[in-house]
């Protein structure tokens, strides 16, 4: 059934997220702040394989589920910060705002400040288990979605599970294993996360405050208990910013984390041990 639906919806978008082709959207135009834009280290030729300083703590602020109400906002704070981050989006979120596609091709464009990943066209239809124990099914879910939202690089989450997939080392539970392993064998990296900014399942606001989640980050250096060692993955949603005193405190938490000299924000594509990236 998930399998005839994909190609149904395959078939009636024409591998376009855009629902109505022929009323595309101009992408919102935009400008890389000067200090993202001179920083020479994010030029980096097929050539070159990007190295991180040892010295400096790296953190990826990712965001889950958009294109959705908060993307903009989200997109826009982090622009005028000068902070780099990834947007994982769902295909069949781009028929939820009018201007979906166009928030997604203004994230892909924005590079290198933003990243556009993957994190599947139907998002399991909130039905996880029966979603992964249709390993093939949910291959293609992920692969309409890789084509529909022009994701630039073979990098993607799995909806609703912590999994990892990099070029020498897995996570995975039992669950996600087999669209786990055939993901692998065809080249794409999985990210999970080391930690999560919760949100309320009701009204979607953050629950933790923001200096806990500084205090959370900062714990989880000193004790080396993340991922990889000194590379922190975030995890949050976009619609848990979309109200003002929201955003303020995700500013708040990034102004709080920068404090340290020796943080860097980064997107996932820079994240170490990826597999080779075909198409930087």
């Amino acid at each position: 059934m998930c399998t005839r639906f994909l190609l149904l919806v395959g078939s009636i978008i024409g591998l376009s997220c855009n629902p109505n082709p022929e009323n595309t959207t101009t992408p919102i135009k935009e400008e890389i702040p000067s200090n993202i834009a001179h920083d020479t280290s994010l030029s980096i030729s097929p050539q070159q394989v990007y190295q991180p300083d040892k010295n400096k703590l790296y953190i990826y602020l990712t965001f889950d589920d958009g294109p959705q109400h908060g993307t903009e906002a989200v997109f826009n704070l982090c622009k005028t910060e000068g902070i780099k981050a990834s947007f994982f989006m769902v295909g069949l979120h781009t028929k939820l705002r009018s201007d979906g596609m166009a928030l997604v091709d203004t994230v892909r464009s924005a590079y290198p400040q933003f990243l556009l990943a993957n994190h599947s066209f139907t998002h399991a239809n909130g039905k996880y288990k029966k979603f992964y124990t249709q390993p093939d099914s949910a291959y293609k879910d992920f692969m309409l979605a890789q084509t529909c939202l022009k994701v630039p690089y073979s990098i993607i989450r799995l909806p609703g599970n912590n999994g990892w997939v990099l070029s020498d080392t897995q996570h995975l539970s039992t669950l996600v294993r087999a669209i786990g392993k055939k993901l692998d064998s065809a080249g794409y990296n999985i990210i999970g996360w080391d930690m999560e900014w919760h949100f309320d399942k009701h009204s979607a606001k953050p629950v933790q405050s923001a200096q806990t989640i500084i205090t959370k980050a900062n714990e989880l250096f000193q004790e080396n208990k993340t991922f990889h060692a000194n590379h922190l993955v975030i995890l949050m949603h976009d619609r848990m910013f979309r109200d003002s005193a929201d955003l303020l405190k995700l500013k708040e938490m990034i102004t709080g984390l920068r404090a340290n000299p020796s943080v860097v924000f980064e997107t996932v594509d820079h994240y170490p041990g990826l597999k080779w990236l075909n198409n930087r």
